[in-house]
């Protein structure tokens, strides 16, 4: 869940003080799997992929690092394609049309490289051919996730929860099932709870980012549920009606705790070598949702919604814990 993983990677190891602390710990945790298993001459592609990774997203860069070696490098490939994407949807001193030029075209790469043809030198290409000549990927998953893109080119609005589903499914699902096709599962149910579990995730990250996205004329949650507890995305923002404020952000929250209850089983169907990176992020979203709950108000403080470092620790501890009973 590579583009909902980097917000709540980064969420879950950036702390204030005791930051270089928690990574230092984390390079002896995560040293459990340090070696890559790849094709020598893919060697330099995932190199680079990994170094896009480490330099764009240090803090998932050390969560990738309980994952197996092979699955490891493919998981890199797409967080560099995933990177890639989000910038051109994100280029400032572009025109909203221009940014959608480019994204077209990188869709067109894209399916080139997943049939197999390099349609340029950029790792990311070789990388992502590499990936899914290894891994039954989906052509779909892709152009979905680039759909979700260009729902952020521009102001972003959604009317009703079937909208704001479908938002949900294009960013966040679809990551979700491109990572279980590279983690490996052995249910056939496993898609369906990706998704959900992807959903899961992304209205966590709505709801906590709320501030954030409201100043960039950005507001994800329904229309209809601002109506029907009579309220707007300014009131919300400024929350002027505290009452109201925070019996609306309890039914969102709720919301999203239906879904992380549907997807628990997903968890009994992962390949047993990657769950700890799954387990961990689950932790992080949902530890940070049980957060907002409590404390609704803080999603338009000016202070983001994070877990506290002794919480953060204790993941950290029991991912590698599991990382390395994976591997005994």
């Amino acid at each position: 869940m590579v583009g909902c993983s980097c917000a709540a990677l980064d969420a879950y190891w950036r702390t204030s003080s005791r930051a270089s602390d928690g990574r230092k710990w984390c390079d002896g945790w995560y040293a459990v799997n340090a070696r890559l298993d790849v094709p020598t001459e893919l060697a330099p592609v995932l190199a680079e992929c990994e170094r896009i990774t480490r330099e764009r997203a240090r803090n998932f860069w050390y969560g990738l690092k309980l994952t197996p070696g092979a699955e490891r490098g493919a998981m890199y490939v797409i967080y560099a394609w995933m990177r890639a994407a989000d910038d051109l949807a994100d280029a400032e001193g572009f025109a909203p049309e221009e940014r959608v030029r480019r994204i077209a075209e990188f869709r067109k790469a894209t399916d080139a490289a997943l049939a197999g043809e390099i349609p340029d030198a950029s790792p990311i290409w070789r990388g992502l051919a590499w990936v899914a000549e290894r891994h039954q990927l989906s052509q779909r998953d892709f152009h979905d996730m680039l759909d979700g893109q260009l729902s952020d080119v521009g102001p972003a609005t959604y009317q009703s929860w079937d909208d704001l589903r479908g938002f949900c499914y294009r960013v966040a699902s679809t990551v979700g099932l491109v990572c279980i096709r590279i983690w490996g599962y052995h249910d056939p149910a496993a898609p369906a709870l990706a998704v959900d579990r992807g959903i899961a995730f992304q209205l966590t990250n709505i709801l906590r980012d709320y501030r954030e996205d409201y100043d960039l004329g950005r507001v994800y949650l329904p229309a209809e549920d601002f109506r029907r507890f009579d309220l707007t995305p300014e009131r919300l923002r400024g929350w002027k009606q505290p009452e109201q404020c925070a019996e609306f952000m309890r039914a969102q929250c709720d919301r999203a705790e239906q879904f992380y209850a549907r997807s628990a089983p997903l968890d009994q169907m992962i390949t047993p070598s990657c769950l700890p990176t799954l387990w961990a992020m689950t932790q992080i979203y949902h530890g940070l949702l049980v957060k907002i709950r409590a404390n609704p108000s803080k999603v338009v403080s000016d202070r983001r919604v994070r877990l506290s470092s002794t919480r953060k620790a204790w993941i950290a501890w029991r991912a590698s814990r599991m990382a390395r009973g994976a591997r005994a």
